[in-house]
């Protein structure tokens, strides 16, 4: 019982930080944070250590993968009803059903083929979770996204099909200054009449809150290092 506690204490601790950091950015943009949602990244961490969060008063949720998900929410989210849950980890075409089924927005709409899946996947379960399009913002060949080039015909793509595409998600190259990259990820927003900006994590949510993010991923500082 003592540990729980001071797990519970902990998270509280944790969730309070964040949120005032939250804040404080929000207040140097001259923004309102009730605008901005924080998604607690919860992958490779178990039921228990999600709880505690849950029980200091989060209910946003991120997961990087379709089957851990599956794992873990049901129980969690049949005890709390009202968790989002965010699929903010690539996803795989044959996945698209499970994850419209079990996510409340998708943040890794990258490609023409998840467009074709992710409409026939909502038509048939009559569910209409969100929709981000990822941006390969760096144009790094080792992370997911669609290159910038290629957006528009994707958006256009993804409207048409139906798809409620209300934003765009990226993650900028590691060890640099995320800056210029969510400014980038700005103006194309912008250009394209999209109004949701997913993008910073716990190394630098508070620089994408000024420049403009919506959604904000945070993992490490809410939970702590994995072991």
């Amino acid at each position: 019982m003592e540990a729980e506690t001071a797990s519970a204490e902990t998270a509280s601790d944790r969730l309070h930080a964040v949120r005032e950091h939250m804040a404080r950015a929000a207040r140097t943009a001259d923004r309102k944070v009730d605008d901005i949602t924080l998604i607690a990244v919860s992958k490779f961490h178990d039921a228990d250590a999600i709880a505690p969060l849950i029980e200091a008063g989060q209910r946003v949720f991120g997961e990087n993968r379709v089957q851990e998900a599956a794992r873990k929410w049901p129980v969690l989210r049949e005890r709390t009803p009202d968790i989002a849950l965010h699929l903010v980890g690539q996803l795989q075409s044959n996945k698209a059903d499970d994850a419209v089924q079990l996510f409340d927005a998708i943040h890794s709409l990258d490609r023409s083929s998840l467009v074709g899946a992710l409409a026939k996947a909502m038509d048939r379960h009559d569910r209409r979770p969100a929709c981000f399009i990822q941006v390969n913002i760096g144009d790094e060949p080792q992370k997911g996204g669609c290159t910038i080039a290629a957006l528009p015909a994707l958006l256009s793509e993804a409207r048409t099909a139906g798809l409620p595409v209300g934003g765009l998600m990226c993650v900028p190259p590691l060890e640099v200054e995320p800056a210029p990259y969510f400014a980038l990820l700005g103006k194309l927003a912008r250009d394209h009449g999209l109004s949701e900006l997913s993008m910073g994590m716990s190394a630098d949510y508070a620089t994408a809150i000024t420049i403009g993010a919506t959604h904000v991923r945070v993992g490490t500082a809410l939970f702590g290092p994995r072991t």
